[in-house]
């Protein structure tokens, strides 16, 4: 049987990676509460 999971890195770029988190505006919520690291 075949597990699941299928991990696709460029998929998850894509969906949780840094520029699609910038869209999504938690990015830059972080950067106007001026944190020192933004993303991981």
């Amino acid at each position: 049987m075949k597990r699941t999971f299928q991990p696709n890195t460029r998929r998850r770029s894509k969906k949780m990676g840094f520029f699609a988190r910038m869209k999504s505006s938690i990015v830059s919520r972080r950067r106007k509460k001026g944190r020192k690291v933004l993303a991981r």
